[in-house]
């Protein structure tokens, strides 16, 4: 069956987690934003679903309106049991959907960082990938409190909300898993301004966490990426 996915905004797209939908020869349905796609109203012929981050935060309904949308195309697919996956901005949505704060506007959180996982994450199928030292991804200010009933999985030193789920397999990611060494370094393409003004050490990132933590975090996002898949 296929995947829906969701992106938000350009630029920002599947990454690993679409390399290994290819692997698994999942076909994807994607709704692009920008485009003004419509979303789905009847989900029965998915399996899944993925909202994938983006530069707008999870409250700007006036500029963004389909984000009220989305929100609710998520709870449709939690309510129909089928596995979701949120993203950065994808992630902040999922808690929005479920009654979290969003909490807007903090200090830049940027680089290859390590993950503390909660007992709950190292039990978990997804997040058990994690192993203790393990550097990921992670590029954002907003962040959220976890909804009611959440599964708390991961945090890092700034963020304590740095992953969770609700249920079985509505999984909410603030760090970007599926983002490779060249993604972000495509994103410094075409992010260039945005990202140098948010992160000032952003040369450093690239220069040196990027060759120290980029390999093994390509490979840890690919089994995150492979373990979320066997729940389809």
């Amino acid at each position: 069956m296929t995947v829906l996915v969701i992106e938000n905004c350009e630029n920002v797209t599947l990454g690993l987690l679409g390399q290994a939908l290819d692997e698994a020869k999942m076909p994807i349905d994607l709704r692009v934003m920008a485009e003004n796609d419509p979303l789905p109203s009847d989900i029965s012929k998915f399996s899944g679903l993925v909202v994938l981050g983006g530069l707008q935060h999870a409250r700007a309904d006036e500029e963004f309106p389909f984000l009220k949308d989305v929100c609710n195309t998520i709870l449709a697919f939690h309510k129909a049991d089928k596995p979701v996956m949120g993203i950065c901005l994808g992630s902040q949505l999922i808690a929005r959907a479920f009654g979290g704060e969003n909490i807007l506007g903090n200090p830049v959180e940027a680089g290859w960082l390590p993950l503390q996982l909660s007992e709950a994450g190292k039990q978990d199928p997804v997040t058990s990938a994690f192993e203790q030292g393990d550097h990921i991804f992670i590029l954002h200010t907003d962040t959220y409190t976890l909804p009611e009933g959440a599964i708390h999985l991961a945090s890092s030193e700034m963020t304590p909300n740095q992953a969770f789920k609700m249920g079985r397999a509505t999984y909410a990611f603030q760090f970007h898993f599926e983002c490779s060494v060249d993604q972000v370094n495509h994103w410094n393409g075409c992010f260039h301004g945005p990202i140098n003004e948010l992160v000032p050490h952003w040369k450093e990132i690239l220069e040196e966490q990027g060759p120290k933590h980029g390999p093994k975090a390509d490979a840890l996002g690919l089994e995150i990426s492979r373990r979320w898949i066997d729940l389809l």
